[in-house]
């Protein structure tokens, strides 16, 4: 029988399944992915917290749908978007490693297009994704702004997961525990 974590963000109610990843621990698997209604409230909420970013990135997938919303709300025409395989448009751009993440296991690189890099160099950038657990994708990301030239301002999740929540860094909308 599948375990639930209910969780509230902000007043809205969701029950995440629990997973098991290799290694033992089991995570609230949080998954904005065709969950339109949720990915509004999220960005929304998100909105609040990045009045003050002058461009906002995030790593693909999951974070594009909710940078997104945050990006319309707050008026942005474009936002940065930090890939995981360099696409034939990305070859003058730039790209950095990252260690493992909770959720890959495995070492990534994080790609961005010249025109993205040219984006957020020398702005007040806000960091947008949907979780932050061991900040391995966070690094990425910061990597890839500071690479930009850009000034990492703020750094937005829906969810901190773990000892993520007592990062004094970031900002986030709930927190989940790692099981």
């Amino acid at each position: 029988m599948q375990e639930f974590y209910t969780l509230d963000i902000k007043g809205y109610t969701h029950d995440l399944p629990i997973l098991p990843l290799p290694g033992g621990i089991k995570i609230c698997f949080f998954n904005l992915h065709g969950n339109s209604p949720m990915t509004e409230h999220c960005g929304k909420e998100l909105a609040k917290l990045a009045t003050d970013c002058e461009v906002l990135i995030t790593a693909e997938s999951k974070g594009l749908q909710l940078t997104h919303v945050v990006a319309r709300e707050l008026g942005h025409p474009y936002y940065a978007v930090a890939r995981k395989s360099k696409k034939l448009y990305m070859q003058d751009g730039i790209e950095i490693v990252i260690q493992s993440s909770i959720t890959t296991g495995k070492e990534q690189r994080l790609y961005l297009s010249r025109h993205d890099a040219e984006l957020i160099k020398g702005k007040k950038v806000g960091i947008v994704d949907d979780v932050v657990s061991t900040g391995a994708s966070l690094l990425g990301l910061e990597a890839l702004v500071e690479k930009a030239g850009g000034i990492i301002y703020k750094k937005l999740f829906v969810l901190a997961e773990g000892d993520a929540a007592d990062r004094k860094d970031v900002n986030y909308l709930a927190k989940i525990p790692i099981l």
